[in-house]
């Protein structure tokens, strides 16, 4: 016979007492914050290897988690499981790590095993525990106190505020190292390049921009008419013109377009320099292509020539190139 559960009106009231219970014990950790903190940070800071992370159970999903933060933010870290540690994998630390022990008690077995192999390999031992007095806060070389008041499962057992607190505590160590080591949007983008934030952060002008036939251009005395056929073959919504060393002395927009209409002027002998915007706005090739998104949404603008260090015509960018590579 199946057996239906119905939530309890007292559900709501019990996520919140959760989450309250949670964030207490994260608060507490940030007022306890010391020297010792300092000291690890120091021990990471100077490893000429590399951080393992180590911590069986649920302390082992979260040292998981900090070794693939730290190795998204500038500091080299990975994983191993203590139980396979003591079966071979314990051949991967090299006196040069630094190695990270996670256990609330302190007490794990497959962690003090392994310990002493860690300490004569001459490997620094950074140890993240609920108790100070325990065994593996003793040998560590540091001791991270990452104690908390009161579980938040209601028979007090299960890790909940121990290993939310413990996780916040890594999330801490993670970004001091970023800050210390001058990490900054750029370097992450690099180890997320797969991403959205990869695109937006390591595309360049350059990558994007329309180049040889594709770019709009005309010589400065070129008619109006012939503008705006260069304007209708390209499709960019614009034309540069420029001199007859590519150099750029102005554009003609769609917006000049409805200005110019409005004057009644001849297309076939009016020079498009006499209606040409002056002065356009332009950008490197090398700069990334987020700066010139930054730059048309600033001054209003859906399309920018791209030229060199002489201010010679390169290419030719419009909102929707942006928009078809991903950057926006």
């Amino acid at each position: 016979m199946d057996k239906h559960l119905t939530v309890s009106h007292n559900a709501l009231s019990l996520g919140r007492q959760v989450l309250d219970i949670e964030a207490a014990a994260v608060q507490a950790l940030s007022a306890r914050l010391d020297e010792s903190f300092l000291h690890a940070l120091d021990v990471i800071l100077n490893c000429q290897g590399r951080v393992i992370v180590s911590g069986m159970g649920k302390s082992g999903h979260i040292a998981r988690k900090i070794a693939a933060t730290m190795s998204s933010t500038g500091t080299p870290a990975y994983f191993v499981h203590p139980g396979e540690a003591s079966h071979g994998d314990l051949g991967m630390v090299a006196s040069t790590d630094v190695f990270i022990a996670l256990s609330y008690s302190g007490e794990s077995q497959e962690l003090l095993t392994i310990v002493p192999i860690i300490k004569r390999q001459g490997a620094k031992l950074i140890s993240m525990t609920g108790n100070p007095a325990s065994s593996l806060a003793r040998l560590a070389d540091v001791h991270l106190n990452a104690a908390v008041d009161r579980e938040a499962c209601p028979m007090n057992l299960a890790p909940t505020a121990s290993t939310t607190a413990s996780l916040a505590l890594g999330d801490a160590l993670a970004v001091a190292l970023l800050d210390a080591k001058g990490f900054n949007a750029e370097n992450f983008a690099r180890s997320h390049p797969g991403g959205s934030l990869g695109r937006r952060l390591l595309t360049r002008v350059s990558d994007v921009m329309r180049t040889g036939k594709r770019m709009p251009m005309v010589p400065e005395d070129a008619m109006l008419g012939a503008a705006l056929m260069e304007m209708s073959r390209k499709g960019v919504g614009m034309t540069a013109i420029v001199n007859g060393n590519n150099v750029v002395k102005g554009i003609f927009t769609d917006g000049d377009l409805r200005r110019t209409l409005e004057k009644n002027l001849d297309f076939g002998s009016t020079p498009v320099k006499s209606v040409m915007s002056e002065n356009p706005r332009c950008i490197g090739p090398d700069s990334l292509a987020a700066e010139a998104v930054q730059l048309m949404e600033q001054h209003n603008i859906s399309q920018m020539l791209v030229v060199d260090e002489q201010h010679r015509l390169v290419g030719a960018l419009n909102m929707h190139d942006l928009l078809h590579a991903k950057v926006i």
